[in-house]
């Protein structure tokens, strides 16, 4: 049977939310090129609500597993 160590769920942690961080960027910036030509011609709550919409996704994703993140067996 698998380890959750505190070591563990700290690692997820920080590997979760630098993926959240990335994909909310990519997000915006897709958002950004997608919508406006001119800056004041932004919608930034539009551009808001979707990174933070994929950020959370991103997060909800995370739960099923990352790659990047090792148990440890018994």
């Amino acid at each position: 049977m698998a380890k959750y160590s505190k070591d563990w769920w700290a690692q997820w942690i920080k590997a979760a939310g630098i993926r959240a961080v990335k994909t909310a960027a990519q997000t915006a910036a897709a958002t950004l090129g997608a919508g406006a030509f001119l800056i004041h011609e932004v919608n930034w709550l539009v551009v808001g609500s979707a990174a933070a919409g994929a950020a959370a996704l991103s997060l909800i994703m995370s739960l099923v597993g990352l790659p990047e993140i090792k148990l440890e067996e018994e």
